[in-house]
């Protein structure tokens, strides 16, 4: 049984989806204008850590993240240039072609992260017609007016504007100034464009579609224009699911503006609430800071990569924070990621297969964890608990010799790692970290290394350092990394 902290009732309630075992789940996606950054990609990771716990336990999710490749304006609001033709004019190419790149880095992030794809990947572009539709039918309905800029959503005819973000309007307009974003001819400050006009700012759109309105008073507005950005998570989401989904999930930034608008325009179009959870995961910050191009710490996850890093260790990073808290990013704590998903991986590589029986007090616990608003770093914590426990019950039950119910201690440490591995193959169904490619997976040692290896203990007995180290570096360049310890020399893959 699920519970989820809900941004709209801001309170965690029990999950219900409106027809079980059916989940309609909606991430707000990129804008493909550039890479995407390892804060993008932490929401990305976070979704799909829901995901995965919600099919585990046993709901039929429909997952959509769309492509904005259109009407983001480098504002949230209604102000400065469409991303897209801002990407457009600095690589000197069409704003298709520079969708169509992203998109693939985008699409090669996600899955080196082991990100399930999504049901559907909608493109803003592929559903114009249907957000004209939507905008005709808001005009129809009374809900939007024109200016000579733009299509604006009438704010004050919406019901419960700030139901989602709680902000006071009247302060917020006393500080704004009637009509100062954007268009100085808007009834309120914070009505938004559904729809916006080839002029003024935008008179040389690269992206631009005709269309045809008509108003209450039988005025027709014709011409050229692209959508609204907020109107096209809420286009989108009709088309895909219907009037109300199950989830919508994305950054807490969208709380304000974006996420407000899309539930004000989606039920005064179809008259029916929008969105049943509301879910938003707090921002990654750097170094205790905001990631900017100007300090040089926007990573993505390619930079990782050329770093050194596993792209499978920031996953195993962000478990460490709940997902309604802010993280901080920093290299020590990703190398601390990394070496302590090596070791997990290094440790389960011994233990048994064999068994079927599950460790039930942790399988318990881990799921309490995860059902309770996704608490990862409690779920983590039970992981390592278990990986450490010398008992766990129940434990495969077993004859020792001689028909004996007394296990050898052979046996026994068998039965033990068999249960672990059982169980824990089942939480990484959610957790996502592969660890299926090294549970009870020895390392497989070539004959060529293993020579490296009986040469090398040879010249450590002789205490001759240097050519040891020399066969250490021949070592690493066949892909194992030895180690020494008090037991001898310890060799492993290289990561």
């Amino acid at each position: 049984m699920f519970h989820f902290y809900n941004t709209l009732t801001r309170q965690k309630e029990e999950f219900n989806p409106q027809n079980p075992p059916a989940v309609s789940f909606y991430q707000c996606g990129p804008t493909v204008y550039w890479t995407q950054h390892i804060g993008n990609m932490r929401a990305v990771v976070l979704a799909d850590f829901i995901r995965r716990a919600l099919e585990h336990g046993g709901f039929k999710v429909k997952f959509a993240r769309n492509y904005t490749d259109v009407g983001h304006l480098v504002s949230d609001e209604d102000e400065g240039e469409d991303k897209m033709e801002k990407a457009a004019k600095r690589e000197g190419k069409p704003p298709m072609e520079i969708a169509e790149r992203y998109i693939e880095v985008f699409e090669k992030d996600v899955a080196a992260l082991n990100c399930l794809p999504p049901d559907f990947k909608p493109r803003a572009t592929e559903y114009i017609k249907q957000m004209q539709e939507m905008v005709q039918i808001l005009i129809n309905k009374g809900y939007c007016y024109a200016t000579d800029l733009a299509v604006y959503f009438d704010i004050s005819k919406a019901k419960d504007y700030t139901c989602l973000s709680g902000q006071n309007l009247e302060k917020n307009e006393a500080d704004a100034g009637k009509g100062e974003v954007g268009d100085p001819n808007k009834k309120n400050s914070a009505d938004f464009a559904v729809w916006f006009f080839k002029a003024g700012a935008h008179q040389n759109a690269l992206q631009t579609w005709p269309h045809k309105f008509t108003f209450l008073d039988s005025k027709i507005v014709e011409g050229e224009g692209f959508p609204g950005w907020h109107l096209e998570c809420s286009a989108m989401n009709y088309a895909i699911f219907g009037p109300t989904i199950d989830i919508h999930m994305g950054g807490i930034e969208h709380v304000p503006v974006h996420h407000t608008n899309e539930i004000a325009q989606s039920e005064a179009f179809s008259g029916q609430p929008f969105v049943r959870l509301w879910l938003h995961n707090e921002h990654l910050t750097v170094d205790g800071g905001k990631m900017s191009k100007s300090l040089g710490n926007v990573f993505s996850v390619d930079s990782l990569i050329e770093k050194g890093f596993d792209p499978l260790s920031y996953r195993y990073f962000l478990l460490g924070s709940h997902y309604r808290s802010k993280q901080n990013f920093t290299f020590e704590a990703l190398q601390g990621a990394q070496n302590a998903l090596n070791k997990l991986r290094e440790i389960v590589r011994d233990w048994d297969t064999h068994g079927s029986d599950i460790c039930e007090d942790y399988k318990k616990r881990f799921f309490e964890a995860i059902e309770d608003d996704l608490n990862t770093p409690q779920a983590l914590a039970v992981i390592w608990e278990m990986v450490a426990a010398q008992s766990v019950r129940p434990c495969p039950p077993k004859l020792g010799e001689g028909g004996s119910d007394t296990l050898n201690s052979t046996a026994k440490a068998a039965s033990l790692t068999a249960a672990k591995a059982v169980t824990l193959l089942e939480f990484d169904k959610i957790l996502g970290l592969r660890l299926d490619e090294y549970v009870g997976k020895k390392v497989e040692v070539p004959e060529a290394v293993q020579d490296l290896l009986k040469q090398r203990e040879a010249a450590r007995i002789s205490k001759e350092w240097v050519e040891s180290d020399r066969l250490r570096d021949e070592i690493a360049k066949l892909g194992f990394v030895v180690e020494d310890s008090a037991n001898g020399q310890k060799i492993k893959e290289k990561n």
